[in-house]
Protein backbone atom coordinates (compact mmCIF):
# COMPACT_ATOMS: atom_id res chain seq x y z
CA UNK A 1 0.00 0.00 0.00
CA UNK A 2 1.44 3.29 -0.61
CA UNK A 3 1.07 5.37 3.13
CA UNK A 4 0.76 8.87 3.97
CA UNK A 5 2.35 8.76 7.97
CA UNK A 6 1.86 12.10 9.75
CA UNK A 7 3.28 12.95 13.12
CA UNK A 8 6.41 10.94 13.55
CA UNK A 9 6.97 11.42 17.28
CA UNK A 10 8.03 8.73 20.21
CA UNK A 11 4.42 6.93 19.11
CA UNK A 12 4.29 7.70 15.46
CA UNK A 13 8.23 6.50 14.16
CA UNK A 14 8.43 3.18 14.84
CA UNK A 15 4.61 2.58 13.96
CA UNK A 16 5.82 4.39 10.41
CA UNK A 17 9.18 2.14 10.69
CA UNK A 18 7.19 -1.32 10.96
CA UNK A 19 4.79 -0.42 7.92
CA UNK A 20 7.94 0.56 6.07
CA UNK A 21 9.64 -3.07 7.12
CA UNK A 22 6.48 -4.69 6.12
CA UNK A 23 7.25 -3.50 2.55
CA UNK A 24 4.48 -0.74 2.49
CA UNK A 25 5.69 2.47 1.03
CA UNK A 26 5.48 5.07 3.34
CA UNK A 27 5.93 8.74 3.26
CA UNK A 28 6.07 10.39 6.41
CA UNK A 29 5.05 14.35 7.30
CA UNK A 30 6.24 15.90 10.93
CA UNK A 31 6.48 19.47 12.06
CA UNK A 32 9.62 18.58 13.91
CA UNK A 33 12.85 17.50 11.81
CA UNK A 34 12.94 13.55 11.85
CA UNK A 35 14.37 10.81 10.10
CA UNK A 36 12.81 7.26 10.40
CA UNK A 37 14.31 4.13 8.48
CA UNK A 38 12.23 3.42 5.43
CA UNK A 39 10.39 6.23 5.40
CA UNK A 40 10.36 8.79 2.73
CA UNK A 41 10.26 12.49 4.18
CA UNK A 42 7.67 14.54 2.69
CA UNK A 43 7.51 18.55 2.74
CA UNK A 44 3.90 18.82 4.21
CA UNK A 45 1.04 16.83 5.47
CA UNK A 46 -1.01 17.30 2.21
CA UNK A 47 2.18 16.49 0.32
CA UNK A 48 2.49 12.92 2.55
CA UNK A 49 -1.38 11.92 2.34
CA UNK A 50 -1.33 12.73 -2.31
CA UNK A 51 -2.03 9.66 -4.31
CA UNK A 52 -1.90 7.89 -1.23
CA UNK A 53 -4.06 4.50 -0.22
CA UNK A 54 -4.03 5.03 3.57
CA UNK A 55 -3.41 8.32 5.44
CA UNK A 56 -2.27 7.37 9.16
CA UNK A 57 -1.95 10.46 11.83
CA UNK A 58 -0.53 9.99 15.67
CA UNK A 59 -0.83 13.58 16.73
CA UNK A 60 -1.16 15.16 20.04
CA UNK A 61 -4.97 16.98 20.36
CA UNK A 62 -7.95 17.57 18.55
CA UNK A 63 -7.34 20.76 17.36
CA UNK A 64 -4.51 19.39 15.68
CA UNK A 65 -6.11 16.73 14.23
CA UNK A 66 -8.87 18.97 12.83
CA UNK A 67 -6.04 21.11 11.40
CA UNK A 68 -4.31 18.06 9.74
CA UNK A 69 -7.73 16.75 8.49
CA UNK A 70 -8.21 20.45 6.63
CA UNK A 71 -4.85 20.58 4.92
CA UNK A 72 -4.75 16.49 3.77
CA UNK A 73 -8.41 15.88 2.68
CA UNK A 74 -8.34 18.19 -0.15
CA UNK A 75 -5.18 16.56 -1.57
CA UNK A 76 -6.37 12.76 -0.98
CA UNK A 77 -7.48 10.61 -3.23
CA UNK A 78 -10.62 9.20 -3.69
CA UNK A 79 -11.30 6.39 -1.37
CA UNK A 80 -8.31 6.57 0.77
CA UNK A 81 -8.67 5.29 4.07
CA UNK A 82 -7.68 7.68 6.86
CA UNK A 83 -6.43 6.03 10.01
CA UNK A 84 -6.51 8.07 13.15
CA UNK A 85 -4.15 6.34 16.07
CA UNK A 86 -4.28 9.81 18.01
CA UNK A 87 -6.28 9.81 21.59
CA UNK A 88 -8.04 13.01 21.14
CA UNK A 89 -12.02 14.04 22.13
CA UNK A 90 -14.59 11.86 20.75
CA UNK A 91 -16.31 15.16 19.07
CA UNK A 92 -13.42 15.87 17.06
CA UNK A 93 -12.99 12.20 16.00
CA UNK A 94 -16.46 12.45 14.52
CA UNK A 95 -16.23 15.82 13.30
CA UNK A 96 -13.26 14.73 11.09
CA UNK A 97 -15.21 11.93 10.17
CA UNK A 98 -17.97 13.53 8.82
CA UNK A 99 -15.58 15.60 6.81
CA UNK A 100 -13.57 12.85 5.19
CA UNK A 101 -17.10 11.13 4.50
CA UNK A 102 -18.29 14.16 2.89
CA UNK A 103 -15.09 14.06 0.35
CA UNK A 104 -15.48 10.36 -0.39
CA UNK A 105 -12.95 8.76 1.73
CA UNK A 106 -12.93 6.29 4.77
CA UNK A 107 -12.68 7.09 8.43
CA UNK A 108 -11.51 5.42 11.55
CA UNK A 109 -10.76 6.22 14.88
CA UNK A 110 -8.20 3.77 16.00
CA UNK A 111 -6.53 4.81 19.36
CA UNK A 112 -3.91 2.55 20.88
CA UNK A 113 -3.11 0.68 23.94
CA UNK A 114 0.54 -0.18 24.32
CA UNK A 115 2.84 2.52 24.80
CA UNK A 116 6.45 3.26 23.03
CA UNK A 117 7.42 -0.63 23.76
CA UNK A 118 4.13 -1.67 21.82
CA UNK A 119 5.01 0.56 18.98
CA UNK A 120 8.28 -0.34 18.75
CA UNK A 121 7.19 -4.21 18.71
CA UNK A 122 4.80 -3.88 16.70
CA UNK A 123 1.93 -5.59 19.60
CA UNK A 124 0.09 -2.44 19.99
CA UNK A 125 -4.23 -3.09 20.43
CA UNK A 126 -6.29 -0.85 18.34
CA UNK A 127 -10.00 0.28 19.48
CA UNK A 128 -11.64 1.39 16.45
CA UNK A 129 -14.33 3.60 15.51
CA UNK A 130 -15.65 3.88 11.87
CA UNK A 131 -18.27 1.86 8.92
CA UNK A 132 -17.39 -1.73 8.53
CA UNK A 133 -16.27 -0.88 5.58
CA UNK A 134 -13.16 1.53 6.74
CA UNK A 135 -12.49 -0.59 9.67
CA UNK A 136 -11.94 -3.97 6.53
CA UNK A 137 -9.52 -1.05 4.86
CA UNK A 138 -7.65 -0.46 7.69
CA UNK A 139 -7.18 -3.78 8.54
CA UNK A 140 -4.06 -4.74 6.90
CA UNK A 141 -2.35 -1.55 8.51
CA UNK A 142 -3.21 -2.38 12.01
CA UNK A 143 -1.76 -6.32 11.59
CA UNK A 144 1.83 -4.91 10.63
CA UNK A 145 1.58 -2.33 13.53
CA UNK A 146 -0.34 -4.52 16.32
CA UNK A 147 -1.59 -7.73 17.70
CA UNK A 148 -5.01 -6.92 18.14
CA UNK A 149 -8.10 -4.11 17.03
CA UNK A 150 -11.47 -4.33 17.99
CA UNK A 151 -14.15 -2.74 16.21
CA UNK A 152 -15.85 -0.42 18.58
CA UNK A 153 -18.71 0.82 17.09
CA UNK A 154 -19.62 3.91 14.56
CA UNK A 155 -17.34 7.40 14.38
CA UNK A 156 -16.19 8.24 17.88
CA UNK A 157 -16.35 4.41 19.21
CA UNK A 158 -12.66 3.76 19.14
CA UNK A 159 -11.73 7.21 21.32
CA UNK A 160 -14.95 5.98 23.71
CA UNK A 161 -13.48 2.97 24.33
CA UNK A 162 -9.69 4.36 24.77
CA UNK A 163 -11.13 6.92 26.87
CA UNK A 164 -13.00 4.24 28.95
CA UNK A 165 -9.94 2.02 29.20
CA UNK A 166 -7.08 5.03 30.36
CA UNK A 167 -10.38 5.71 33.20
CA UNK A 168 -9.67 2.49 34.55
CA UNK A 169 -6.10 2.22 33.94
CA UNK A 170 -5.63 5.64 36.04
CA UNK A 171 -7.80 4.91 38.90
CA UNK A 172 -5.82 1.52 39.54
CA UNK A 173 -2.76 2.56 39.33
CA UNK A 174 -3.50 5.21 42.19
CA UNK A 175 -4.79 2.41 44.11
CA UNK A 176 -1.62 0.27 43.09
CA UNK A 177 0.45 2.88 44.49
CA UNK A 178 -1.43 3.63 47.70
CA UNK A 179 -1.61 -0.18 48.63
CA UNK A 180 2.13 -0.43 48.11
CA UNK A 181 2.82 3.01 49.52
CA UNK A 182 0.75 1.52 52.69
CA UNK A 183 2.28 -1.65 52.85
CA UNK A 184 5.88 -0.01 53.15
CA UNK A 185 4.98 2.63 56.15
CA UNK A 186 3.36 -1.18 57.74
CA UNK A 187 6.52 -2.75 57.46
CA UNK A 188 5.11 -5.32 54.58
CA UNK A 189 7.66 -6.69 52.14
CA UNK A 190 6.55 -5.67 48.90
CA UNK A 191 7.74 -8.91 47.47
CA UNK A 192 4.86 -10.80 49.63
CA UNK A 193 2.54 -7.68 48.87
CA UNK A 194 3.41 -9.06 45.40
CA UNK A 195 2.61 -12.07 45.77
CA UNK A 196 -0.48 -11.99 47.36
CA UNK A 197 -2.62 -9.36 45.67
CA UNK A 198 -1.25 -10.63 41.99
CA UNK A 199 -2.67 -13.86 42.65
CA UNK A 200 -5.94 -12.87 44.26
CA UNK A 201 -8.79 -10.54 44.55
CA UNK A 202 -6.56 -7.33 43.87
CA UNK A 203 -5.03 -8.56 41.13
CA UNK A 204 -5.36 -5.56 37.70
CA UNK A 205 -2.79 -4.91 34.72
CA UNK A 206 -1.13 -2.22 37.10
CA UNK A 207 -0.11 -5.00 39.54
CA UNK A 208 0.75 -7.49 37.69
CA UNK A 209 2.40 -6.64 34.86
CA UNK A 210 3.36 -2.55 35.50
CA UNK A 211 4.22 -2.92 39.38
CA UNK A 212 5.19 0.47 40.27
CA UNK A 213 7.63 -0.98 42.61
CA UNK A 214 11.18 -0.90 41.70
CA UNK A 215 12.21 -4.73 41.42
CA UNK A 216 9.19 -6.29 42.17
CA UNK A 217 7.30 -8.08 39.11
CA UNK A 218 8.05 -8.13 35.80
CA UNK A 219 10.60 -5.44 34.39
CA UNK A 220 8.34 -1.96 34.38
CA UNK A 221 9.55 2.05 34.11
CA UNK A 222 9.92 1.99 37.56
CA UNK A 223 13.07 -0.48 37.12
CA UNK A 224 14.61 2.15 35.15
CA UNK A 225 14.06 5.36 37.87
CA UNK A 226 10.57 5.72 36.30
CA UNK A 227 11.64 6.77 32.76
CA UNK A 228 8.16 6.68 30.88
CA UNK A 229 6.52 4.15 29.31
CA UNK A 230 3.46 6.23 28.96
CA UNK A 231 4.41 9.40 30.73
CA UNK A 232 2.44 11.29 33.75
CA UNK A 233 1.06 13.88 31.56
CA UNK A 234 -0.03 11.83 28.66
CA UNK A 235 -2.34 10.04 31.61
CA UNK A 236 -3.53 13.30 33.10
CA UNK A 237 -4.65 14.25 29.09
CA UNK A 238 -6.65 11.25 28.99
CA UNK A 239 -8.08 11.63 31.90
CA UNK A 240 -8.88 14.78 31.43
CA UNK A 241 -10.50 14.40 27.77
CA UNK A 242 -12.83 11.77 29.82
CA UNK A 243 -13.97 14.28 32.22
CA UNK A 244 -15.05 16.46 29.47
CA UNK A 245 -16.51 13.56 27.99
CA UNK A 246 -17.97 12.23 31.23
CA UNK A 247 -19.53 16.09 31.46
CA UNK A 248 -21.12 16.43 28.08
CA UNK A 249 -23.14 13.45 28.72
CA UNK A 250 -23.86 13.80 32.55
CA UNK A 251 -21.90 10.65 33.39
CA UNK A 252 -20.95 10.25 37.02
CA UNK A 253 -17.53 9.47 37.26
CA UNK A 254 -16.28 10.50 40.93
CA UNK A 255 -12.57 8.24 41.10
CA UNK A 256 -12.04 9.35 38.04
CA UNK A 257 -12.40 13.02 38.67
CA UNK A 258 -10.20 12.23 41.84
CA UNK A 259 -7.53 10.56 39.79
CA UNK A 260 -7.59 13.65 37.41
CA UNK A 261 -6.85 16.28 40.54
CA UNK A 262 -4.39 13.88 41.79
CA UNK A 263 -2.28 13.58 38.14
CA UNK A 264 -2.08 17.77 37.85
CA UNK A 265 -1.00 17.74 41.06
CA UNK A 266 1.85 15.17 40.33
CA UNK A 267 2.34 16.35 36.81
CA UNK A 268 2.98 19.96 38.50
CA UNK A 269 5.00 19.03 41.38
CA UNK A 270 7.82 17.09 39.53
CA UNK A 271 5.68 14.20 37.75
CA UNK A 272 6.41 15.83 33.99
CA UNK A 273 8.83 13.29 31.92
CA UNK A 274 8.31 10.86 34.78
CA UNK A 275 6.21 7.58 33.98
CA UNK A 276 2.89 7.74 34.85
CA UNK A 277 3.39 4.84 37.79
CA UNK A 278 5.89 7.61 39.47
CA UNK A 279 2.76 8.07 41.33
CA UNK A 280 4.07 6.01 43.73
CA UNK A 281 7.27 7.87 45.04
CA UNK A 282 5.10 10.93 45.07
CA UNK A 283 2.66 9.81 47.32
CA UNK A 284 5.20 8.12 49.62
CA UNK A 285 6.61 11.93 50.34
CA UNK A 286 2.79 13.45 51.09
CA UNK A 287 1.90 13.56 54.41
CA UNK A 288 -1.71 11.97 55.08
CA UNK A 289 -3.43 15.73 55.56
CA UNK A 290 -1.98 16.28 51.70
Amino acid sequence: MRIGFIGLGNMGAPMARNLAAAGHAVTGFDSAPVAVEGVTPAASAAEAARDKDAVVTMLPSGAILRAVHAETVPAASSGAVFVDCSTVDVESARAVAATAAAAGLLAVDAPVSGGVAGAAAGSLTFMAGGTAEAFAAARPLFEVMGARAVHCGAAGAGQAAKLCNNLILGVSMIGVCEAFGLAGRLGLDPHALYDVVSTSSGACWSVTSYCPVPGVGPTSPADHDYRPGFAAELMLKDLTLGQQAADAVGASTPLAGEATRLYAAFVEEGGRGRDFSAMLPWLRHRSRSG
